[in-house]
C-alpha cells in the first residue's frame, strides 16, 4: 500500500511540475520595479550637474547654438511614440528640442549630455524661466524680455501668442531685472554652485534671446550677424514652436512641441520644478557622464527609452571615436524598446550647404539593440550605415 500511495504523490507532482513551469513561460520576466526617485533635492542635482559628479571639463563644437535647426523633429514623435516605452528615462543632446521629446515620452527623469558648458548654463537658464513663470505666455515673455502683450489668453495658440510677442518690443529693463531674478533664483534660492563663468555664461545666452527675439535660429550669436542670425534657411524660435508633426507633408498634422499646449508645458515645468531634468556637460565620447548615468539607473532599476542624437554620431566618426561612444552607450540599462532618436540626410548624403529649413536634416528611428548588435558585428564603418539602420516618417 505505502508503494502504491508514493507512486501517486510521484506523479501528482510531476503534474504540478508541469502546471507551475507553463504557468512560469505565460508570465513575463520579473524585473524590479524602478526605484528612480519623485524629485531630487537642490543638493542631488547639484551634486550630479558639477564636475565632481556626473559632468566633465567643459569642451568645445564647432557651433555654439542656443536653438535647434531640425524643422521636422515633431515627425517621428508618432513612431516614437509605438516604439519606445513611456515612464522611463530620457536621454538627450543640445537645447530646446529635448523639451518637445521629453513631452511625448513622460519620462521619469531626463538626462541632457552636451560636450559644451553653454548647453548646461542654457538649461539652468531655462530651468529658472521654467520655475519663474505659469503658463507659456508668461514663459515666453520672460525668454525674450518682452512685456505680456494685452489681452492675450492663457489658452491662446501657439501662432496667436507668438504673433503677439512678435508685435511688442524688446525691453532693456526688463531684460536686466530678469538677469537678476534668474542668477538669484539659480544661486540664492537652489545655491547652486555655479561659477563665475556659469553666469557670465548665462548672461551672454540670454542677451542673444533678448537681442532676436522669436526670430532667433541656430546661428544667433552674441556679436550680431543679422535677423535671427543670418544663416538662410535656418528655422527660427517661432517656426520650431508653431511646427506640426506633419512639417513638410500636405496633410495637417498637430502641434506636439513643448510649447504647442499649457498641458504640454505644464510637463516640462513640473519636472523642471522637480529638478528632474539634468544637464551634464560631456563628450558623447567621453568616460564619465553617460557611464555615470548608466551606473546610477542601474542601482534604481530603471530603463532609459529614447536617447536623441541630433546628428552627433556623424562628428564622432569624422573624429574616429564613434566606438567609445557605442561603448558608453553599453553601459546604459536598456531593452527591446529603448530607442534612438537621430537626425540626418536620408541615405546619408552628404549635401553641401542648407538645402531647406534644417539644411535638409531629416528626424529618423532605431533600435538602440539593432545598432549596438551592428556595431559589435562591425558593420558600422560609418555615418552612412548608421543612416541605412534608421528609419524616418
Amino acid at each position: 500500500m505505502p508503494n502504491v500511495l508514493h507512486r501517486k504523490f510521484a506523479a501528482l507532482s510531476a503534474v504540478a511540475v508541469v502546471v507551475l513551469t507553463s504557468l512560469l513561460l505565460m508570465v513575463p520576466a520579473f524585473r524590479a520595479a524602478d526605484t528612480l526617485p519623485s524629485q531630487l533635492t537642490d543638493e542631488q542635482l547639484w551634486g550630479m550637474v558639477a564636475k565632481t559628479g556626473f559632468s566633465d571639463e567643459c569642451g568645445s563644437f564647432r557651433s555654439e547654438n542656443y536653438l535647434s535647426n531640425e524643422m521636422t523633429f515633431q515627425n517621428v514623435i508618432k513612431p516614437l511614440n509605438a516604439a519606445a516605452k513611456a515612464g522611463g528615462v530620457y536621454m538627450g543632446v543640445g537645447p530646446e528640442q529635448n523639451f518637445t521629446y521629453i513631452v511625448a515620452l513622460h519620462p521619469k527623469m531626463a538626462f541632457i549630455v552636451d560636450v559644451r558648458c553653454g548647453n548646461m548654463r542654457e538649461h539652468m537658464m531655462y530651468k529658472a524661466l521654467f520655475e519663474m513663470s505659469d503658463t507659456r505666455v508668461d514663459f515666453l515673455s520672460r525668454l525674450f524680455s518682452r512685456k505680456r502683450p494685452e489681452g492675450l489668453a492663457d489658452n491662446a495658440t501657439t501662432d496667436q501668442i507668438f504673433a503677439a510677442l512678435d508685435r511688442v518690443q524688446p525691453d532693456q529693463k526688463l531684460f536686466e531685472k530678469n538677469v537678476m531674478d534668474i542668477e538669484d533664483l539659480l544661486v540664492k534660492t537652489h545655491k547652486f554652485g555655479l561659477s563665475a563663468d556659469d553666469l557670465d555664461g548665462i548672461d551672454t545666452i540670454y542677451r542673444v534671446f533678448f537681442i532676436y527675439g522669436p526670430n532667433i535660429n541656430y546661428s544667433a550669436s552674441p556679436v550680431g550677424g543679422g535677423l535671427g542670425g543670418g544663416r538662410g534657411g535656418m528655422p527660427n524660435y517661432a517656426d520650431l514652436m508653431t511646427a506640426t508633426d506633419q512639417q513638410g507633408n500636405l496633410v495637417p498634422g498637430v502641434n506636439r512641441s513643448f510649447l504647442g499646449s499649457e498641458e504640454n508645458y505644464k510637463v516640462i515645468r513640473d519636472m523642471e520644478k522637480k529638478n528632474l531634468i539634468v544637464p551634464l556637460v560631456d563628450n558623447f565620447a567621453g568616460s564619465k557622464a553617460i557611464r555615470s548615468v548608466g551606473k546610477y539607473l542601474k542601482d534604481h532599476d530603471a530603463v532609459v527609452s529614447a536617447f536623441y542624437l541630433s546628428n552627433v554620431e556623424q562628428y564622432l566618426f569624422m573624429d574616429g571615436i564613434e566606438d567609445r561612444f557605442y561603448n558608453n552607450v553599453k553601459t546604459l540599462p536598456l531593452d527591446a524598446s529603448s530607442t534612438f532618436l537621430r537626425s540626418g540626410r536620408p541615405n546619408g548624403q552628404s549635401g553641401g550647404g542648407f538645402g531647406g529649413p534644417g539644411g535638409g536634416l531629416v528626424s529618423m528611428l532605431s533600435s538602440i539593440e539593432d545598432v549596438l548588435k551592428a556595431f559589435d558585428a562591425g558593420r558600422l564603418r560609418n555615418w552612412n550605415d548608421v543612416i541605412n539602420l534608421s528609419s524616418a516618417p
